[in-house]
């Protein structure tokens, strides 16, 4: 079997919302480029990738895949990200091995999860992901901490959800832990509470915080401050385990890490940590070394959610519920819609390979919806409300 060709299109999807973070908005949708690997046998293989529009990028890879066997995954990992650096990237080689796994898995007929060591669970368990909204299902923009309450209590009662998180570092701090008290109080302290603001707070204000926190007893403090050297100082000041998907977010950055004390856990990602298979061999390390591990969100549709799932059920001891944008999504473009949450759950796919097909209708649709919206990453996350506005990293 060798790989003979590549497809790649962007689509974008609306959003019941724009959403706020450090370095901007979400206007209202979400963009994803797809990948299709196509054999001589006629498997066709999915990935996914988000960041803007990845098509010239996917496509300049082309001729060093092309040709090659889609169970070699060593060879094409050599050839795509480790044979010249600057066209390495370990983004876009983790679209093309889950593509190459949903191939293998497809000629096999096993799911993913099957080729990387098994399911250990059919159902990952999920978090209420809360962003501050600009034009909210209803009309208005969040504005207060009741505000987030009343959004991880409304996702708590329609999806089950028993964890929250909340995307910080837009509001003044002490407004966002204030955030976390509140959930406390209604949810009681079974309720699993985090809080993540990109590093963008100074060591002085994320130590604030974290003290704040300490007694909320929350899960983890995600990228307090800039840098390894950042979260490394907020860990020393605070008694809450720090989390990263930032420092480290790479293999080369992973051994200093360690070394600086710099977090306690580490949020998989599969494009960060070079595909399912990289972010197995991250789990050896954390276990290694007695670092926790939970999963990362990206603003996934359904392909690489699926891709997520399968390689998160395989792992033991990821036992933290998985954050997931997906619940402000209004549709997907695989075969069936979003996948259902049920009881803050979402099963496993089934198979064989990732267990989903793309919904060609819908495929052309979200083509032109992104055609008309186009790639709001080029242009900058601008905050509508605020036309001059950047970010500040340690401006707080």
């Amino acid at each position: 079997m060798k790989i003979i060709d590549m497809k790649v299109r962007c689509v974008a999807i609306p959003l019941n919302a724009q959403l706020r973070h450090n370095t901007g908005v979400h206007p209202g949708y979400f963009l994803r480029t797809v990948l299709e690997l196509i054999t001589d046998e006629g498997v066709i293989g999915l990935g996914e990738i988000g960041g803007g529009d990845q098509r010239g990028a996917l496509t300049k890879l082309k001729p060093r895949i092309v040709g090659l066997d889609p169970f070699h995954i060593e060879t094409i990992k050599l050839k795509v990200l480790r044979s010249i650096y600057y066209l390495s990237n370990s983004r876009l080689y983790g679209a093309i091995e889950m593509a190459c796994l949903d191939i293998q898995g497809k000629v096999l007929g096993r799911p993913v999860s099957d080729l990387i060591g098994g399911s250990v669970r059919d159902k990952i368990p999920m978090i209420a992901y809360l962003f501050w909204r600009y034009d909210r299902p209803g009309g208005g923009d969040d504005q207060c901490a009741e505000d987030m309450a009343d959004l991880c209590q409304e996702l708590h009662e329609d999806l089950g959800v028993n964890s929250m998180k909340l995307k910080a570092g837009v509001m003044d701090p002490m407004e966002e832990a204030r955030v976390l008290e509140l959930c406390r109080e209604r949810f009681g302290p079974e309720f699993g509470l985090r809080i993540d603001p990109n590093g963008t707070w100074s060591v002085q204000t994320a130590c604030r915080v974290g003290r704040r926190l300490e007694d909320l007893d929350i899960e983890y403090f995600e990228d307090p401050a800039w840098g390894l050297e950042g979260n490394a100082a907020v860990r020393k000041a605070v008694r809450i385990p720090i989390a990263t998907n930032m420092y480290p977010n790479k293999f080369d950055d992973l051994g200093p890490a360690i070394q600086l004390g710099a977090v306690d856990i580490v949020l998989t990602d599969l494009h960060y940590w070079e595909g399912p298979r990289g972010v197995k061999d991250l789990t050896a390390i954390c276990r290694t070394f007695n670092m926790g591990v939970a999963m990362h969100s990206g603003a996934e549709f359904g392909i690489e959610l699926a891709a997520m799932l399968h390689t998160a059920s395989t792992i033991p001891e990821m036992h933290a519920a998985g954050d997931a944008h997906y619940h402000y999504l209004e549709d997907d473009i695989i075969e069936g819609g979003l996948m259902p949450y049920k009881d803050g759950c979402i099963e496993v796919p089934k198979g064989p390979g990732l267990g989903v097909t793309l919904d060609e209708e819908k495929m052309e649709k979200y083509e032109r919806y992104y055609e008309e919206k186009g790639d709001y990453y080029a242009r900058f996350h601008q905050d509508p409300r605020r036309p001059d506005w950047f970010p500040v990293v340690g401006g707080r």
